[in-house]
């Protein structure tokens, strides 16, 4: 559209009365950008928003929740401060130990990182974060990988061809 002297005049009639940018468009035959651009360029009053609200037309606008400031979580057992225990006074003979039958595999020590600082214990988490029991595999991982082969199997899954499905 060529926006000469009789459309620009018309424009600005139908601005004046109030109508939308949506609805002057529909009257001109051009987009309702078109006209918010022309108007823009004209330097035209502007408008009010229509979804703003105000007093005397609409419902007021429910109040901003504020933002809680602070932790919202409870704070992990790992971050809470340790008390020390009490050091048991020195006795003249150390006491004996009793021999401990070992029933249960002790577990491995976390693997040393490997050149170039990259981890080579298995990263699948264990349990509920946050809790006690929480920890990592911690089983060797595969080469270029974060999980060790049990649990690489679980992670990493072929996708299927739907296409096979389908026939």
């Amino acid at each position: 559209m060529e926006w000469n002297e009789e459309t620009i005049a018309r424009l600005r009639a139908l601005w004046a009365e109030g109508l939308s940018t949506a609805e002057i468009g529909r009257r001109m035959g051009v987009s309702k950008n078109a006209v918010v651009g022309k108007a823009h360029r004209l330097a035209l009053p502007a408008r009010p928003s229509p979804i703003r609200r105000d007093a005397a037309g609409g419902a007021p606008r429910p109040p901003v929740a504020r933002r809680v400031t602070g932790p919202t979580l409870p704070p992990l057992a790992a971050t809470l401060p340790v008390e020390p225990s009490p050091m048991p006074p020195i006795a003249a003979e150390p006491p004996r130990a009793e021999p401990r039958r070992v029933t249960e595999k002790a577990p491995a020590p976390r693997p040393v990182a490997r050149a170039g600082g990259r981890l080579v214990a298995c990263c699948w988490p264990i349990g509920e974060p946050g809790t006690k029991s929480f920890r990592f595999c911690d089983a060797e991982a595969n080469p270029g990988k974060p999980y060790c082969t049990e649990h690489a199997q679980l992670a990493y899954v072929k996708v299927r061809d739907r296409r096979e499905e389908a026939a």
